[in-house]
This record gives C-alpha cells, sequence and structure tokens, in this order.
C-alpha cells in the first residue's frame, strides 16, 4: 500500500548532523511518508541539509526558526516534525512554545519521543481548536493488540536477518533501508521490520517502536511483525532494524530482536574510531570483536557481514579498516553509504542460494570491493 506523502519541516536544534539528530537524517536520507522541505536548527541556519550529513548537496534548506523558515518556503508545510532523539525526553519552554506556533500555522505535528504530545492537555486544546493532528510514533499499542511470544517464528522458512550495532546512533537503520531497498530494485522482495519511531515516521508498514513496549510483549511484538510479514508479503528475506547494542549496559532492546526474530545471519555496524559509548562518555565502545563473540555466544545466528560508519573518517581509513576486517576476522565488510549495498547482497546470497536464484549473479572485482548484480 502506498503511503500519500505530506511535506514536513524538521525540528533539529543544536542537533543536526550531530548523534541526537539521527532522526532528522534518517528522514532527509529516506522517507515514503513525508517530503522534507526544511529543518530547523539556528546553528547551521543557511546551510545546505545534504551537505551538512557529509553528503551532496540536495536543495533542501536549514533555517533558523519556524517564523523564517515559513518566510522563505512557497507555502506552509502539512507537518511540524521533532527530529531529535535526546536521551532526556523531555521538552523545553522554548520547544513548546515552538510547537504551538507550528499548530496555530495549522501544521500537524509529529512526535517520535517517549513524552506523548497527544496526552498534553494544552497541546491537545490546541490542535483541537486549530483542526491539526498530533501524532506519537512512541505511542505503543493498545494493551488488546499487544503479542506475547508464540514460537511460530520457528516455521518461517525465509532467511530474517538483523542489522545490529556495537552502539545506539551508527547507521543501522540506514544499512537496514538501503539493504531492503537495493533488494527490492533488483527483484528480491525484501520486507524491513521496523523496531524504531524513525523507521516508522519514514513509512515502514511492519514493526513497531519496541522500546516503548513494556518488555513483557517487546519478543512477542518482534516475532508478530515478522508472521505478518511473510503472511501478507510472502517475501523472499525479511530485514529486522537494529536498535542499541546487546553489550551495551542501557539498553535491552537488542536481545528482544535476537529472541522474538530468532535471525538466521547479522549484519553488524560499527563506527571504528567512536572513542565512547553515544551518550555516555564514561563507557568505553566495545571492540568489534567482543561484540561478535557475545551475539554469538546468546544466538544461533552467525556475523555474516560488518558494516562501518564513517563518522570522523576519510575515505583512505575507510578502505584500511575494511581490508582489515575482511583479512583477520574473515567476514565481508563494507560501507553503505560509501558503497552501497552490492557486496552485503552477495554475502547473503551465497549463505541462502534461494536469493541468488531470485537474481541471478555476475560477479566481477572492482579493487577491494566485490560488485554483482546484486
Amino acid at each position: 500500500m502506498k503511503i500519500k506523502k505530506k511535506s514536513a519541516i524538521i525540528y533539529c536544534e543544536s542537533q543536526y548532523g550531530r548523534l541526537d539528530g539521527k532522526t532528522a537524517a534518517g528522514l532527509m536520507r529516506h522517507s515514503d511518508r513525508y517530503t522534507i522541505v526544511g529543518v530547523i536548527d539556528s546553528t547551521l541556519a543557511g546551510k545546505d541539509s545534504g551537505v551538512e550529513l557529509g553528503e551532496v548537496k540536495n536543495g533542501i534548506p536549514i533555517f533558523s526558526d519556524l517564523k523564517d523558515a515559513l518566510l522563505a518556503l512557497p507555502e506552509t508545510p502539512d507537518c511540524y516534525i521533532y527530529g531529535k532523539a535526546p536521551l532526556n525526553p523531555l521538552l523545553s519552554e522554548n520547544e513548546r512554545y515552538l510547537i504551538i506556533e507550528a499548530m496555530e500555522k495549522g501544521m500537524d505535528i509529529i512526535n517520535g519521543l517517549h513524552q506523548f504530545f497527544s496526552d498534553d492537555q494544552e497541546f491537545a486544546r490546541i490542535a483541537h481548536k486549530e483542526n491539526v493532528k498530533i501524532k506519537d510514533f512512541r505511542k505503543p499499542p493498545h494493551l488488546r493488540d499487544l503479542h506475547f511470544f508464540t514460537g511460530e517464528i520457528s516455521k518461517v522458512t525465509v532467511p530474517v536477518i538483523a542489522v545490529l550495532g556495537t552502539d545506539c546512533a551508527v547507521g543501522k537503520m540506514t544499512t537496514a533501508i538501503e539493504l531492503n531497498n537495493h533488494f527490492n530494485n533488483i527483484g528480491i522482495k525484501s520486507v524491513l521490520i521496523a523496531t524504531g519511531q524513525t523507521s516508522m515516521m519514514q513509512g515502514a508498514m511492519y514493526g513497531v517502536s519496541i522500546d516503548a513496549l513494556v518488555s513483557q510483549f517487546v519478543i512477542g511484538e518482534i516475532e508478530n511483525s515478522i508472521l505478518s510479514a511473510v503472511e501478507h508479503e510472502d517475501p523472499d528475506i525479511i530485514l529486522i532494524e537494529g536498535q542499541g547494542a546487546v553489550g551495551h549496559p542501557a539498553f535491552m532492546s537488542s536481545l528482544g530482536i535476537l529472541k522474538g526474530g530468532m535471525p538466521d545471519g547479522i549484519i553488524l555496524q560499527h563506527p571504528p574510531v567512536r572513542k565512547f559509548r553515544c551518550d555516555f562518555p564514561q563507557l568505553p565502545m566495545p571492540t568489534i570483536e567482543s561484540e561478535i563473540n557475545l551475539i554469538e555466544a546468546i544466538s544461533d545466528a552467525k556475523v555474516m557481514a560488518i558494516t562501518l560508519s564513517h563518522e570522523d573518517m576519510i575515505e583512505k581509513d575507510v578502505m584500511k579498516v575494511i581490508m582489515d576486517y575482511e583479512v583477520r576476522l574473515e567476514i565481508p565488510s563494507t560501507d553503505v553509504l560509501l558503497y552501497g549495498c552490492k557486496k552485503l547482497a552477495q554475502t547473503l546470497s551465497e549463505n541462502f542460494p534461494n536469493l541468488s536464484r531470485q537474481a541471478p549473479l555476475k560477479n566481477i572485482y572492482k579493487g577491494p570491493e566485490l560488485v554483482s548484480s546484486l
């Protein structure tokens, strides 16, 4: 089912292109649900939003505030998206004012925080007055609609691949989306299971924001999302977006994904030069070897590929890390944003031959990066 897109501006004050701005970055890179027309971040006002993500110029401007944005844009956007994902989910007074201002301009409010705007009496009153909607993407389903684990996941015969990471905000969602799109573009039917608010905002048809669920239901909801995708889509492969990291002391989401998804393989995303865990400067980053060992100790799935987040790296150094991992760890490695998904698809097709029957392989080498018709 195709989603009718709405125009949207993203609020990401002081965080666009930084770790807590990952919701904004994800929506800028991909969205089936919204057409992004601008970003609000006064620290980067006047700059191009694509360039500020380290990518090509996209012509989508960054504004200092909502007033400047509405003066510059040809028409008022349909939606105002709160595009930050901070550790502290509570709004500042200024952020509340901007949301009210957006509603008074006739814009629907899109929220990914744990603080539910639709439960806020002032917001609800103004939304009703202005005839606008508030959508809280992290709001869990009603209790009657939640699912316990059943074990039926063991009957799924198509490959289920989880894209996990060594930390939060390392690009797991981006890799999962890019690989999902790549498979579908070459005729292999792939379905993405969303597990976070950003991918739900982007338009994923299956999944739920699992960190907003009571823990009793996390595993069952992941299982049910996969079973629903299998029943309704008849896919060739299923990809699960990862959350947090198995070894991260602050998050449990990856354990739920391993249990509820019972994946057949793992793609592991890692930022090689990051020194400390995101938002936790007192916690050093783990080695990629330690995370691989931990995942494979608690799951039947093997890490089949490594993908890199090239933050604070130049391409020459990225290639050195890729070659090091492939020689030392004997695991195919790549950087999806720099080199695409061909090596990932090649690797998965070698592990799951039915995939290659869907799209015949024509392998060639181009330097150290293996490329193919996949």
